[in-house]
């Protein structure tokens, strides 16, 4: 039953819901300039050409910037429902709406027994900690998907599996949530929404599956972890330089392929040992799909050659599912979280300049963002293979007592 105190508290959290975003949505409309490079020109540029492009019934093929599975036109599209206002417009209307839907499902899910709204108050926090640069990309409606597909957990499978395989037609990473998926109705039908959807997209429109090879073909993004190789060995002279390379700003020189692969190995790295935990994890609670999901996803983006700001969307949509979980251990890791979603604003747009002078403020910030994903990233597998690997029991052996044995004698 619903109490006073939990009607109280989810007011609370619409209003400074409320409030948070209409500060956003006055960056994005302009009425205020946040500070930083315009994050918004990638609606109003690059997204609204790829929208030009696709309404003519093909994928931008000749743009190396379009790395995204085919169901992405669908996002990229999206503004034509709002038919009434011009493209940038309708697009940050959208963003706006798929980040009211988000906390609406996390408001709803924590109402039930055994959760709680703290999930809702992580996102409420953390998405204006990114700043504008959420509703700039169509990240936060693929996290809308992605929470969706979490909440329907165990108790719609097969709802989920369709829901995780259309958001990875989106944007590829929610395949990972359904890592810790134990019904086989949950992978039939994301394999089913998955193939269904490429025969689709590759029947009408020519180039789906070209993203693959502009993907291939990325180097070392300036915001990464493998990058600060480059801003520490830039101070040393390194004759590299940063140019902006395959629609984001990367490090172009000597042993960047080396430290590319390096960074391909780790991801490598990371898969072996979700791979080693799924086939060793023998307890699975209600919420061990969420924080599954938030590890694996955690490991991928940490260890990526990119670490674009708008990735920190994932993760925190990811945490606050965890965190609508009473029993969920994640909060360190999530409190890490939020606190690199912070670091990630000043970094970009903020201070972005100095990120890619790779001066001591810059290098620094890097430092500190990239230094919490990796601790929120060690400290939240280790909570999860401690709460579902279960130790070998260890064979009591009786003690051997120093009485003599009785004995009977015979009468």
């Amino acid at each position: 039953m619903e109490t006073t105190g939990t009607r109280r508290s989810s007011a609370w959290l619409l209003g400074v819901w409320g409030l948070t975003r209409v500060v956003l949505l006055l960056f994005v409309f302009k009425v205020y300039v946040f500070p930083g490079p315009d994050v918004t020109s990638d609606v109003s540029v690059i997204y609204q050409g790829w929208y030009d492009v696709l309404r003519t019934g093909t994928f931008p093929l000749d743009d190396v910037t379009w790395q995204y599975p085919p169901a992405g036109a669908l996002a990229i599209l999206s503004p034509a429902l709002v038919f009434w206002l011009d493209y940038p417009s309708a697009f940050f209307v959208l963003a706006f709406t798929a980040d009211l839907a988000v906390l609406l499902l996390l408001l709803n899910g924590g109402l039930r027994r055994g959760r709680t709204l703290r999930g809702a108050a992580v996102w409420v926090a953390g998405v204006p900690l990114l700043g504008p640069t959420v509703y700039a990309r169509y990240d936060v409606m693929v996290t809308a998907v992605a929470v969706a597909a979490l909440l329907a957990g165990a108790r719609h499978p097969r709802l989920m599996g369709a829901l995780a395989a259309f958001g990875a037609m989106l944007k590829v990473w929610p395949v990972l949530l359904l890592l810790a998926a134990r019904s086989r109705a949950a992978w039939a039908w994301a394999a089913v929404t998955a193939g269904a959807l490429a025969a689709v997209f590759a029947l009408a429109m020519p180039g789906a599956f070209a993203f693959l090879t502009f993907q291939r073909d990325r180097g070392t993004e300036v915001e990464s972890l493998g990058a600060l190789v480059f801003h520490v060995a830039r101070q040393y002279g390194w004759s590299g330089e940063v140019l902006l390379n395959y629609g984001s700003v990367e490090f172009l020189g000597p042993y960047v392929d080396v430290v590319s692969t390096a960074a391909l190995v780790l991801s490598g790295l990371a898969f072996g040992w979700l791979l080693l935990w799924r086939l060793r994890a023998r307890r699975f609670e209600a919420h061990t799909i969420a924080e599954a999901a938030f590890v694996a996803v955690l490991m991928f983006t940490t260890t990526s050659r990119v670490i674009s700001p708008q990735y920190m969307v994932w993760l925190v949509g990811l945490a606050a599912v965890c965190l609508c979980f009473r029993e969920s251990r994640m909060r360190l890791p999530v409190a890490l979280v939020l606190a690199a979603c912070l670091a990630t604003v000043l970094e970009f747009p903020v201070w972005f300049s100095h990120v890619v002078a790779s001066d001591g403020l810059g290098v620094t910030l890097l430092f500190l963002r990239n230094g919490l994903l990796v601790l929120a990233t060690v400290l939240a597998a280790r909570v999860l293979w401690r709460s579902t690997v279960i130790r070998p029991a260890s064979v009591a052996v009786p003690a051997q007592s120093t009485r003599p044995r009785e004995t009977s004698l015979p009468s």
